[in-house]
């Protein structure tokens, strides 16, 4: 019990500027859901379900377009279902023993820097720690949406698009640090953008929407680490728990 108590409040501790990033990006969500004519309440509930900036953005898009259910639902798929693969890199650090329901709560909150700062845990990955994670970040994706919403248009435009890039700080602030201390993580990285960039100008590649693009490269750069720079036993085994 207090290993997992431990662990949570690390969890809280290291979510705190992911939570500041949210708020401030989920905060140009909640004036976009104004603008699509969703209701304060309504968009705050959405923030709350649905922690993914990319699928509620694209939502709000098709709402906005009185589009299909069956639209809607095929982009959510399609955008969060990088999602998928990261619950099952994430249960691979769980004890075989975690219970069913635990493994449940811990999905709920498996966004990108979730999953960022759970994966890089040295060791076998204590559910309490993630707990602690999405405790304070979610909170925040919520908040900065219903702060947001009840803003509307008051802020300049100018600020707006400056809160636009808080989300790639956050990403930069989840891969640096590791990329610091592993020469073959700074390397995969680089290429990460490298290839990145490539397929988003290639005729097939690019006219795939920004997830599927994610989704493919993703698989592919992963199984190219495995295959080339595979992490030696010992070292999976080594490290303290959470």
């Amino acid at each position: 019990m207090e290993q997992s108590v431990t662990a949570y409040k690390r969890g809280m501790k290291d979510a705190i500027p992911i939570a500041a990033g949210y708020l401030a990006v989920s905060f140009t969500l909640g004036i976009a859901a104004r603008k699509a004519g969703i209701g304060t309440m309504a968009a705050t509930v959405m923030s709350l379900t649905n922690n993914t900036s990319a699928g509620q953005f694209a939502a709000l898009s098709i709402i906005a377009s009185s589009a299909s259910y069956l639209e809607l639902a095929a982009s959510q798929f399609v955008i969060n279902i990088r999602y998928l693969l990261m619950s099952f890199a994430l249960s691979q650090k769980l004890d075989p023993n975690v219970p069913i329901w635990k493994r449940m709560l811990l999905a709920y909150g498996v966004t990108d820097e979730i999953f960022g700062i759970s994966v890089r845990v040295d060791g076998k990955l204590n559910p309490f720690y993630t707990y602690g994670a999405i405790s304070v970040a979610a909170p925040g994706w919520a908040l900065g949406t219903l702060l947001g919403s009840v803003a509307g248009d008051i802020l300049p435009v100018m600020v707006l698009n400056a809160l636009g890039v808080a989300l790639y700080g956050m990403f930069l602030a989840v891969v640096i640090p590791q990329a610091k201390k592993d020469r073959i993580i700074a390397g995969l990285v680089i290429l990460s953008f490298a290839v990145s960039l490539i397929c988003s100008r290639l005729p097939w590649i690019g006219s795939l929407s920004s997830g599927s693009r994610v989704i493919l490269l993703t698989v592919l750069i992963s199984l190219f680490a495995a295959v080339f720079f595979p992490i030696p036993a010992t070292e999976k085994e080594d490290g303290h728990e959470s």
